[in-house]
């Protein structure tokens, strides 16, 4: 058997290739599909089958794309209501891919609709050696029960057929058995993913919090507490996945734009119901550099692709600030990932030209830890804002900061009673998320921003005193 994982950091997600006796099987594919066409031919072996675990919420697969370019056939759960030709996969089917069988079970919790696959290579065992999980049991957590796919159940009721799939199904398992999640740390799909791309069942039996001993009620409640808002894309990206996303190729390249042509877009659109959004692509110190005022600031080199799902608003039209068009390109494709594909053009020269041609550029400040130490025992005034996730602002914050997660960022900050002219130091665990947050407060009016870089791991690392 020929088993290989591919992981997209961008985006937290892991797919597979199966392969056997010249056949193989694509599971939970991502958007832009060539590698998994390269890596089948240079194994030599022809792609037969897409399974996907579950309808994702969190990126657009490729499913429809690989069909088309490979005759391949598309699995989906019984429940999950694709609109595209696909095989309806019950428990207890089988898919043979060569010599290798792959077994379905229905594990609905996370959607009604989700399936894991148990591998079993019968020249090894006829029990099953990996499972691969799709969103259902990740490393160190399971999967949310209030996402998109779950639409007309709630939360609790989702928990419920959670803790049914996971003891009924999954912990039936031999310890041995490998598990192959869908998703890692970062992903919104669950809540303590570890970073950690496989396991075992006999580990995740010992050290999963979430397959502890414990009864359904109590499994419930914990599951549907304290739950993370849902990004706002989760729910068009789940729709797309039922019927199928064009082709990569069918996508338009952006058009690059002169200074002058992007200043005269901005203010031609001031009053349009959609004005368009510019995002800057570059880190968070050549972003404080110098940007174009107004621009949001999502980095390349960050979880890029879900914090623009996040952030970008639905529908809005985008035109990208990048250090090279190389940058651009690969900017567009990993907004792709997430459905944004109203990409209308780009600044050509990037910023440098814009300076050029003497357009205005906004500025934020990058202070280090130390200075912030400083600042807060000297400025009583000064305002602080931490933009982590709530279970991590919880663990330890930076003294006075106030909490505004940014994936909920425009509802907590209204909560809170900050003045837009005072000095605002924003910090999150490195930089990167903060350096989107003062983008955000400065399209509001803010007007005195510092940028934490290191954020609050530098802060812990420095020594400096921690508020739990």
């Amino acid at each position: 058997m020929y088993f290989k994982q591919f992981y997209l950091g961008c985006l937290a997600h892991a797919s597979y290739l199966i392969g056997s006796a010249g056949d193989a099987a694509v599971v939970d594919p991502q958007r832009d599909v060539d590698q998994y066409i390269q890596e089948a031919e240079a194994q030599g072996l022809k792609i037969k089958y897409i399974i996907e675990t579950h309808v994702h919420a969190d990126f657009v697969s490729g499913h429809r794309e690989l069909a088309e370019r490979t005759g391949a056939q598309i699995v989906f759960g019984k429940a999950a209501g694709a609109t595209l030709p696909h095989v309806a996969a019950s428990d207890g089917d089988e898919i043979k891919i060569g010599e290798v069988r792959l077994r379905v079970l229905e594990t609905p919790g996370h959607t009604p609709e989700s399936i894991c696959l148990l591998v079993i290579d019968p020249r090894l065992s006829d029990k099953p050696q990996k499972v691969l999980t799709g969103d259902t049991l990740f490393i160190g957590d399971v999967g949310r029960p209030d996402l998109a796919g779950g639409v007309g159940y709630t939360p609790q009721a989702m928990a419920a057929m959670m803790y049914d799939s996971l003891h009924q199904k999954l912990l039936k398992l031999d310890d041995a058995v490998e598990v192959y999640p869908a998703h890692g740390a970062g992903s919104m799909c669950g809540r303590n993913l570890s970073s950690e791309t496989s396991s075992t069942i006999g580990q995740q039996r010992r050290f999963n919090y979430a397959l502890q001993p414990m009864s359904r009620d109590q499994f419930v409640a914990m599951m549907t507490t304290d739950l993370p808002e849902a990004p706002v894309y989760f729910p068009r990206d789940a729709e797309i996945n039922r019927g199928g996303a064009q082709p990569l190729e069918t996508l338009r390249r952006p058009e690059p734009l002169m200074a002058s042509q992007l200043r005269e877009l901005l203010d031609q659109t001031q009053t349009d119901s959609l004005p368009y959004i510019v995002l800057d692509v570059r880190s968070a110190a050549d972003f404080g550099a110098g940007h174009v005022p107004g621009s949001l600031n999502i980095g390349l080199s960050g979880q890029f692709a879900s914090w623009a799902g996040g952030l970008i608003p639905l529908q809005s039209p985008v035109v990208i600030v990048a250090e090279s068009e190389e940058k651009v390109d690969e900017a567009v494709v990993r907004l792709a990932r997430v459905g944004i594909e109203d990409v209308r053009g780009y600044l050509r020269g990037g910023i440098s030209e814009w300076s050029k041609a003497g357009a205005e550029l906004a500025f934020v400040p990058q202070i280090t830890v130390g200075e912030l130490n400083d600042l807060i025992k000297q400025r009583p005034d000064l305002q602080v804002i931490d933009v982590r996730r709530p279970p991590e602002y919880k663990n330890g914050h930076v003294p006075r900061a106030q909490h505004v997660p940014l994936g909920t960022f425009n509802p907590h900050l209204e909560e809170l009673a900050l003045d837009p002219a005072r000095t605002t130091a924003v910090i999150c665990a490195g930089g990167y998320r903060s350096s989107a947050a003062t983008s955000l407060l400065q399209q509001l009016g803010y007007s005195d921003l510092l940028n934490v870089a290191g954020g609050t791991s530098a802060w812990i690392n420095a020594g400096y005193e921690v508020e739990v």
